[in-house]
């Protein structure tokens, strides 16, 4: 086999494939990136079992063949040859070697019989513009648990319902939604399609494909290999969905009600990060919520202590609650508009505390549309 190629798009064909392999493989043969070339140019894959990533790109063929190389190896190389083009082939021993310009390095070349077959998806899909997916993963997968004690929660729910794409996700203790339209090509069903996608593989298909365009996802396989696909362009991601019954958590959003505050997002996050310094790590922060202004008040270790207000328009009677300043940060920074509003919820259980609902703001009179909602559980306040 050999062939010859540009190096800066062999170099980010390389980058991506190998981008959702883990780190540490536990089967060596998954390590590998394989690159098969033929008259229809150089196909570069990657796979794990549980997540895939391949592309096309342009080169000239002059022996076609198939190999498989190390893969996070090859990235290493490839992104710091000379601007030249790159010749790979295979020599006499069956190793590869590849020139480009005065660099030459000769690898290891690993058996591709052993190498499991890429998975090919073909079930029903749909389109959703690339960029607008990206913020969505983006306001939404860090809310997914980090504990793979209880597997379902460590995914992000993906929910096709007629022209709707929703995602969602959740650790128990807050919940992240975000809405953007879905396109089915004009066969939009009445019954809802789910897929539950691990957060870390969705997290890397966001930054992969936010700016390339429409991007297709399409769902296929059943029993243990259902898979869902992400393509653009010349690209494809797939992902082994992880089984189980994501929690109905949509039912915990509660209806819009009068009693919220409308804060200026910049500000806010600003002041909980400051105030938040004294804090041991798991402590909740001290909110009181006034007409005028929202203050927030820290005890920590070493009897340090610390308070701050911000400027906040509150419609309802006062508030004073303990949130986890971390949680709250990170939702403040998803909302992505100028003023946030916190709404304060209700409970029939008078000894339960009731979640806070935080939405867009587009200005202090003038609510932001809800394809963004965030729950987050407040924590008990000790005297």
């Amino acid at each position: 086999m050999r062939f010859h190629v540009n190096r800066d798009v062999f170099s980010e064909a390389v980058s991506f494939v190998v981008k959702l392999l883990p780190q540490r493989n536990p089967q060596p043969i998954l390590a590998g990136v394989l690159i098969e070339a033929s008259d229809a140019g150089l196909s570069l894959a990657a796979f794990d079992y549980e997540a895939s990533a391949r592309t096309v790109i342009e080169a000239t063929v002059d022996d076609p063949g198939t190999i498989l190389v190390h893969g996070r190896l090859l990235s290493e190389i490839a992104s710091r040859l000379p601007n030249a083009p790159i010749q790979v082939e295979v020599d006499e021993d069956g190793g590869i070697v590849l020139t480009c310009g005065s660099a030459r390095f000769t690898l290891a070349s690993m058996p591709v019989a052993e190498y499991p077959a890429i998975p090919e998806v073909s079930g029903e899909s749909g389109v959703v513009p690339g960029e607008d997916f990206a913020t969505a993963i983006a306001q939404v997968a860090f809310a997914a648990s980090r504990d793979d004690v209880t597997p379902v929660l460590t995914g992000v729910q993906l929910e096709v319902s007629g022209t709707q794409l929703s995602l969602v996700a959740t650790d128990r203790y807050r919940v992240a939604l975000r809405e953007i339209p879905w396109d089915g090509g004009g066969t939009a069903s009445e019954e809802s399609t789910a897929a539950l996608v691990p957060a870390r593989t969705l997290t890397e298909v966001g930054k992969t494909f936010a700016h390339g365009g429409d991007l297709s996802i399409s769902f296929s396989g059943s029993g243990d290999r259902e898979i869902i696909a992400f393509s653009a362009g010349n690209r494809t991601v797939t992902s082994l969905l992880i089984k189980g019954n994501f929690p109905p958590v949509r039912r915990l959003f509660p209806e819009q009600t009068e009693h919220h505050a409308v804060v200026n997002t910049a500000d806010f996050v600003e002041a909980v990060r400051r105030v938040a310094l004294v804090l041991d790590r798991s402590a909740p922060l001290r909110f009181t919520f006034t007409a005028d202004s929202v203050s927030m008040d820290a005890s920590g270790t070493e009897q340090a202590r610390a308070s701050e207000s911000v400027d906040a328009t509150l419609s309802g009677d006062d508030v004073t609650l303990g949130l986890n300043p971390q949680y709250l940060i990170e939702s403040l920074s998803a909302v992505r508009s100028e003023f946030v509003r916190i709404t304060f919820t209700s409970s029939e259980n008078a000894n339960k505390l009731s979640p806070v609902l935080i939405t867009p703001q587009t200005s202090v009179d003038k609510a932001g549309a809800d394809s963004f909602k965030y729950l987050l559980q407040p924590n008990l306040l000790l005297r």
